[in-house]
C-alpha cells in the first residue's frame, strides 16, 4: 500500500530536525515540510487549515475544544516551552517591583487567550496571590496597534480587560498607560527604561520547577481532522517520528564528544539540566507533562479561555495515549 502524502508546517528547531531532514520517517506517510517558521504556520493553520499538520498555539486550541469547533487535533509532541517569569516587563522607575504590586495595578497583554499569558496570568493567581480582578487589563499588541483576539473567550465576571486598538503595549509602557506589559517578547524600549520584573529569571523558574513540577507548553503538533477521520493511525505514526527526533538531539546534548550548539559550557549546561529534569529535558506524551497539561487546562477554565474544565485525556486523540511512551 503506497504511502499516503501529508504536509507539515514546523519550526525547523533541532529536536525535529532528524525527521525534517529525513534521517527519520514516519510509518505510512510520505512528508512534505513546509518551511514557513511558527508564527506562519500558525496563522495560516488557524484561518486556513492550509497544512495537514502544523504546529499550533495551545491556548487557542484549548479554547476550541472546550466548546467543540476545533477543526484538527493535537499530538502531545511540545515544539516551544517556556518558562514565564520572565515574561513580565515594568517601568524601572515604577511602582511595580514585586509580583504583589501587580494588585490594582493596569497590565497590558497581546491577548487574553494567548498560551504564554494564560501560564503567566496562572502564576499571578495561583502562586503570588494576585486577584485578577484586582488588575485592569488592557489587551494590545507589543510593537505595533491592531492585534486583535483570535480565540473566543469569556472574559469572567468582574475581570476588566478592553481593547486599545489605537495603541501598542512599547507605546503604553513608556507613557505610564500601563504598570507592566506581560508578553513573551520583550517590548521595543526594553532597556531602556524597562526592566524585566525578574531581572535574573532563571533561578526563580528553576525554583518553581523544583516546587510545582510545571515546564509550560507554548505550542502543539496538530492534524487536521480530515486527516484522522480517514487515517486514525496518522496520529501516533507522526508522535513517534517526533518523539525519536527529539531523542536524537537529546543525545546529540548528551554527547561529550561533541558541540551540540556553538556556545561555551554546553556540557555542563546539559548537566546541570539533567539535575533538574531528569535524563529527558523535553518530554513528550501526556504521562510525562500531565501535571503541566492539568494546570493549563484549569488556568484556561478560571480565565474563561475554556468554556468548560478540560482533562489532559480530552485533547489527544486515543490511539497516542495508549502508546507506551506515552
Amino acid at each position: 500500500m503506497a504511502d499516503i502524502q501529508l504536509s507539515i508546517a514546523v519550526d525547523h528547531v533541532d529536536h525535529v530536525r532528524d525527521f525534517v531532514d529525513g534521517r527519520i520517517r514516519a510509518s505510512g506517510i510520505e512528508v512534505v515540510f513546509c518551511d514557513v517558521g511558527s508564527s506562519q504556520a500558525r496563522f495560516r493553520m488557524r484561518n486556513f487549515l492550509e497544512f495537514d499538520v502544523s504546529e499550533a498555539a495551545f491556548g487557542g486550541h484549548v479554547s476550541a475544544v472546550s466548546r467543540g469547533t476545533q477543526k484538527y487535533t493535537a499530538i502531545p509532541v511540545f515544539p516551544s516551552r517556556v518558562f514565564r517569569h520572565s515574561s513580565f516587563y515594568v517601568r524601572e522607575r515604577g511602582s511595580v517591583k514585586t509580583p504583589a504590586d501587580l494588585k490594582g495595578k493596569r497590565v497590558g497583554l497581546p491577548a487574553w487567550s494567548q498560551t504564554s499569558c494564560i501560564f503567566a496570568k496562572g502564576l499571578m493567581a495561583h502562586e503570588w496571590g494576585v486577584d485578577l480582578a484586582s488588575v485592569e487589563w488592557l489587551q494590545a499588541a507589543v510593537y505595533e496597534p491592531g492585534r486583535e483576539e483570535h480565540a473566543r473567550v469569556d472574559i469572567p465576571s468582574g475581570v476588566r480587560c478592553r481593547p486599545e486598538p489605537q495603541k501598542s503595549l512599547t507605546e503604553m509602557l513608556a507613557s505610564g498607560e500601563i504598570d507592566c506589559a506581560m508578553t513573551a517578547i520583550p517590548p521595543k524600549n526594553f532597556g531602556d527604561g524597562v526592566v524585566r520584573l525578574f531581572p535574573d529569571y532563571r533561578p526563580v523558574e528553576e525554583e518553581y520547577y523544583r516546587k510545582t513540577g510545571i515546564f509550560p507548553i507554548m505550542h502543539v503538533m496538530a492534524v487536521r481532522n480530515d486527516v484522522l477521520e480517514r487515517h486514525p493511525w496518522v496520529a501516533l505514526a507522526l508522535y513517534k517520528a517526533f518523539d525519536e527526533a527529539k531523542n536524537r538531539c537529546l543525545s546529540r546534548l548528551h554527547d561529550p564528544k561533541r558541540s551540540a550548539y556553538p556556545i561555551a559550557w554546553n556540557h555542563d549546561t546539559v548537566r546541570r539540566l539533567t539535575g533538574l529534569f531528569g535524563e529527558d529535558l523535553w518530554p513528550y506524551g501526556v504521562k510525562a507533562n500531565h501535571t503541566t497539561l492539568d494546570a493549563f487546562l484549569q488556568y484556561a477554565f478560571e480565565q474563561g479561555v475554556c468554556q468548560r474544565r478540560l482533562k489532559p485525556e480530552e485533547i489527544f486523540p486515543r490511539e497516542v495515549q495508549v502508546s507506551r511512551r506515552t
